[in-house]
């Protein structure tokens, strides 16, 4: 089996960062992606997560619109709502993130690359 998936897209809002009990280091990260065909364009949005200090990394550099490429497994979790029901995501565990910039010419480069994960136990 395999459970791989590679995305490029841009933050639709800043990184949530937030910290485990155990002080380990999380982000949450919205992404729109896009791909064009014909005359129509077809905009995807995916949650994904970024742990220990590559987290740190995301929040210190990253921000609403930044552009990233992003390599993860999907996985997917429930909980309890505020409300009592239960919610459901699909989101993305990243595996190495490169943030990449916009020059002025348009085109993009990479700009930085964030592989140093921490993993939490059991992942």
């Amino acid at each position: 089996m395999l459970n791989k998936i590679i995305i490029t897209g841009n933050l639709t809002k800043d990184p949530e960062l937030r910290y485990t009990p155990q002080g380990k280091a999380v982000v949450t990260l919205r992404i729109a992606s896009s791909r064009k065909y014909k005359d129509k364009e077809e905009i995807c949005f995916v949650g994904a997560v970024v742990w220990g200090k590559c987290a740190e990394n995301c929040n210190s550099y990253l921000k609403k619109g930044s552009p990233v490429f992003i390599e993860g497994r999907l996985q997917s979790r429930s909980w309890e709502g505020k409300d009592g029901k239960k919610q459901y995501a699909i989101e993305i565990v990243t595996e190495d993130i490169r943030f990449l910039d916009r020059t002025k010419e348009g085109t993009s480069q990479e700009e930085g690359e964030a592989q140093d994960q921490d993993w939490p136990e059991g992942d």
